[in-house]
């Protein structure tokens, strides 16, 4: 099976976050574990959103759904290590896009993982996907778009 490779380009992204691995993410093996680090990911995009102004659900009930994530992982990472998630978004469309992680640990500079999760814009009230919201486009005016 071909392995997943994940590039993005550098100029986008737009925030970045130190998170410390704690004891409790460690796994078995002795390292921070898959379901860790995807909570430590969905921790760097809602704190991306929240520097951005974009809140969880607006009143229409419309709000940002994840559609998918890839993860590539690199180096190990163990309990206290200090990692900085740096978050990028691309590839919009009429519906949402992607945003985009690249985990380091800043000690060693060793490359952690990479992931993108895909999103759209969904009410939540209706529980239909709806067109991505000016507002949300205006704030990112470097990202490339995809049809």
């Amino acid at each position: 099976m071909a392995r997943l490779q994940l590039h993005f380009p550098e100029d986008q992204y737009y925030y970045s976050t130190p998170l410390t691995v704690r004891v409790t993410d460690i796994n078995g093996a002795n390292h921070l574990g898959n379901d860790s680090m995807i909570s430590m990911i969905s921790e760097a995009r809602a704190r991306f959103l929240f520097e951005f102004g974009v809140p969880e659900t607006e009143r229409d009930g419309t709000g940002i759904i994840v559609t998918d994530l890839a993860t590539t992982y690199r180096a190990e990472a163990h309990a206290r290590d200090q990692l900085l998630f740096e978050v990028g978004i691309m590839d919009f469309n009429k519906y949402g896009g992607d945003i985009t992680f690249r985990i380091t640990r800043p000690k060693d500079k060793a490359l952690v993982a990479m992931a993108k999760s895909g999103f759209v814009f969904f009410n939540y009230k209706t529980s239909q996907v709806v067109a991505m919201p000016e507002g949300f486009r205006a704030k990112f005016d470097r990202v490339n778009w995809i049809d």
